[in-house]
């Protein structure tokens, strides 16, 4: 969590994790809006492929279903 100051007088306003943050502070009345600089949540990335591990067999043992 990030401590969230006041930019005029440096009181603390808050402990948070925030993307958008507009907070008045009770000391001044300085309206504080606050932006996060990069996202909480980061999106996990697809792996290569040299870095699967999935073993794929296409094969039915030899035989095939009659279709229908």
């Amino acid at each position: 969590m990030e401590i969230v100051r006041c930019g005029q007088c440096g009181r603390k306003l808050a402990e948070a994790e925030f993307v958008r943050l507009a907070i008045k502070c009770p000391r001044c009345g300085t309206l504080n809006n606050l932006k996060a600089v990069e996202p909480l949540i980061r999106a996990p990335r697809a792996p290569f492929e040299k870095d699967r591990h999935v073993k794929t067999d296409n094969s039915v043992g030899g035989r095939q279903t009659p279709f229908g």
